[in-house]
């Protein structure tokens, strides 16, 4: 979570973040989030509050293997860290993940809400 906040600060430092929305900033953070070698231990998270759907809502035309690999990414973020899902993504398609980017900045945001790091 700090690494990830400190890539939200420096990217808001960046003109073209000045109007983004909060949730754009932290979907454009995960992205440029540094990945992690595959076998370095992920940092402990706590889990944020349980969603009903974490897909963002384009995703819900997407058949049902494609959902369930975005909530098997979502799953390896909050488990084993955002840099091995990260790498896990890579091996799926754009709209994979783009759609893990989008329900896991929507999954991380009240989290960074509480502790501060976005308003």
């Amino acid at each position: 979570m700090q690494r990830l906040a400190a890539e939200i600060r420096q990217n808001r430092e960046h003109p073209e973040f000045h109007n983004a929305s909060e949730r754009a900033l932290i979907k454009e953070s995960i992205k440029a989030f540094p990945v992690l070698p595959g076998n370095q231990a992920a940092v402990p998270t706590p889990p944020p509050a349980p969603s009903r759907d974490p897909l963002p809502a384009y995703a819900d035309a997407a058949s049902p293997e494609v959902k369930l690999e975005i909530e098997y990414l979502i799953d390896t973020a909050l488990r084993q860290g955002i840099g091995k899902a990260l790498n896990e993504s890579k091996k799926s398609p754009y709209f994979v993940q783009d759609a893990f980017h989008d329900a896991l900045a929507g999954k991380l945001y009240p989290e960074l809400q509480r502790r501060g790091i976005v308003k």
